[in-house]
């Protein structure tokens, strides 16, 4: 009786970080309770070829000072050192805007 039971919570610890971590970004667009925010990013990594795009995992800062990681693709790649300022909600990225240096917090 114990095994029965055992093994389906064990499934579901093991299943549910699973699910998060891999469907974070949508899961993050979706939740009601994440509210949509400006990150400001400084671009400093490569892009991963995402089927034509270029996709980025930046860390960035929002207007309180708090540091945010935001995910973005882009028909180009991005030089580094570009300055952006990213509408997020969580990690899923609604727009982002080239800004100057001078614009960022």
């Amino acid at each position: 009786m114990k095994k029965k039971t055992i093994i389906p919570i064990l499934l579901v610890i093991i299943i549910i970080p699973i699910i998060y971590f891999g469907f974070r970004e949508t899961i993050d667009r979706f939740n009601p309770w994440i509210e949509e925010e400006y990150v400001y990013v400084e671009v400093q990594g490569d892009p991963i070829d995402d089927n034509g795009r270029f996709k980025y995992r930046e860390e960035g800062v929002n207007e309180k000072g708090e540091t945010k990681r935001v995910v973005f693709t882009t028909s180009t790649v991005l030089n580094e050192e570009t300055f952006l300022r990213v509408l997020a909600k969580g990690t899923h990225t609604i727009e982002y805007t080239l800004i100057t240096e001078e614009e960022m917090p």
